[in-house]
Parts: C-alpha cells; sequence; structure tokens
C-alpha cells in the first residue's frame, strides 16, 4: 500500500436496515478519507452513526451500498470468510467495555489474538509477543493476572495490547475510555495517540469533546452523515458553530465540504 494513498476510502457509504420508507439509516452516503499514521476521532450525539462508522471501517459490519477500501482491500466486496481473515491481519479493535475472557490472564487473552489472525504462529512465539505488547501498554508486571485483578484502566490497557499485538495497520477504538475515570481515559488516549507514531493510523469513536480535540482531525455525525471536520493540524479554536443542526448538537468544527 503506496503512503500517499488514503489508508482508508470511503465513498457513498451507506448502511441502512429495512426497505422502504420505514428503513433505518445507520450512515447515509458518506464520503471519507484517512491516511496513514493519522489519529481521527469521529464525533456526534447518540445515534449519530458514529459508531457504525466505525464498525464498518473495522470491518465487524457490512454497507448496503457504497465502496470501502481500506489497506488496499475492497472490503465490502468480500465473503464473510476472506473478511475475517482481512480483519484478523489488519484491525485492531478495542471496545469499551474490554470484552475480555474472565478466565484467561492478561497475557493469555493477548496471546489468544494471534492465534485468531495465524494459527500458524507457535505458542512461544505467541507469548513472546504478548509479552511484548503487554510491556508496550506498561503492564509487563501484570501479565499473569486475571482481569478481576486488574482496575478497568489496566483491563483497556491490556484491550490495546490485544488490538496491536497482531501489529495491524489500523485501530477502530469505539469509546475506549467510556468506562473510565478522567485519568485513566486520558493514559488509555496517550498511548491510542502514541500508535501513531510508527505509522499506525487510529480511528477513535468518542463523546469525549475533550478527547477528540486532541486527534489529528475531527469528523462530526450528524443523522447519518459528516456534519463537520477540520483537516489535520488545523487549530480547532478557530472554528465557529456554523450550521443549526449541529449547534444543536454541540458541533463547533468547520463545515463539511
Amino acid at each position: 500500500m503506496e503512503l500517499h494513498v488514503p489508508l482508508v476510502q470511503a465513498h457513498d457509504l451507506t448502511r441502512k436496515w429495512g426497505k422502504g420508507p420505514h428503513a433505518q439509516l445507520g450512515v447515509d452516503r458518506v464520503d471519507l478519507n484517512i491516511g496513514h499514521g493519522e489519529l481521527a476521532s469521529i464525533v456526534g450525539p447518540s445515534g449519530s452513526g458514529k459508531s457504525t462508522l466505525g464498525a464498518l471501517i473495522a470491518g465487524i459490519d457490512t454497507p448496503s451500498s457504497g465502496s470501502l477500501v481500506v489497506d488496499g482491500a475492497r472490503i465490502d466486496s468480500l465473503s464473510n470468510d476472506r473478511l475475517a481473515q482481512w480483519r484478523g491481519r489488519t484491525v485492531g479493535i478495542v471496545f469499551q467495555d474490554f470484552h475480555l475472557i474472565p478466565t484467561l490472564t492478561a497475557a493469555e487473552n493477548v496471546a489468544l489474538a494471534v492465534q485468531f489472525a495465524d494459527r500458524t504462529v507457535r505458542r512461544a512465539e505467541r507469548s513472546d509477543r504478548s509479552n511484548e505488547a503487554l510491556d508496550a501498554v506498561g503492564l509487563a508486571d501484570k501479565s499473569r493476572r486475571l482481569p478481576a485483578q486488574l482496575s478497568g484502566g489496566e483491563q483497556q490497557r491490556v484491550a490495546i495490547a490485544r488490538a496491536i499485538v497482531t501489529r495491524p495497520r489500523l485501530i477502530v477504538a469505539d469509546e475506549p475510555t467510556g468506562s473510565l475515570d478522567q485519568a485513566s481515559g486520558h493514559e488509555v488516549f496517550e498511548l491510542l495517540a502514541g500508535l501513531t507514531g510508527t505509522g499506525t493510523t487510529v480511528v477513535l469513536i468518542t463523546h469525549d469533546r475533550e478527547l477528540a480535540a486532541g486527534a489529528d482531525r475531527q469528523i462530526a455525525m450528524l443523522d447519518g452523515r459528516i456534519a463537520a471536520h477540520t483537516a489535520a493540524g488545523v487549530d480547532m479554536s478557530s472554528f465557529a458553530v456554523s450550521d443549526e443542526s449541529a449547534a444543536a448538537s454541540g458541533v463547533d468544527l468547520e463545515p463539511a465540504r
């Protein structure tokens, strides 16, 4: 994949449930590019479509129409089996509620992701990669603890280790700080932001506008569409509310073009 080509390229992307006049739209004709090594935050009120868009980008949901290319693969046209294979080697996913297996240690939870992504990797290498990922998130000394023996912030760091252990090109984090206190939330955000230094693209879905403001770019969703955005590196303090509906939802970014 050439670096001048965006890692994520969505065109006319739509996700809806049902048919006819009663169809429910989750994402409505979205056009979006996200670059290599970019930290992009997707914000918006509940029901705005931000989590649906994140799920589409991560390959855990499929669009109803439109095209979606991620890391050179046209994922909207892949079979379920091929999509699962692509997801295992390309995307790391971080959820709000951690989704750790309670009977496995931190190291075992992380190693399991390697096994799912590539069953040819031997146990010793899975263990080495798991320990390396836990060390990267500052939990090398707690690798043998069960999830119940860890704080919420520590459990989320295990989840981040699980997401990065397969060395993916893309991380999609859906409300990763939603269950954490403010201090732990900022630690998790800094860990995610630091991943972009190695060229990993991070898509952060959040309702926390303070955290979102720390991203390279903010993408504001409203009623399934991109209502506003900023270009990477733009000082967001210069933008004012310019759309009545965006103002109602608390969006104060540059109007989308």
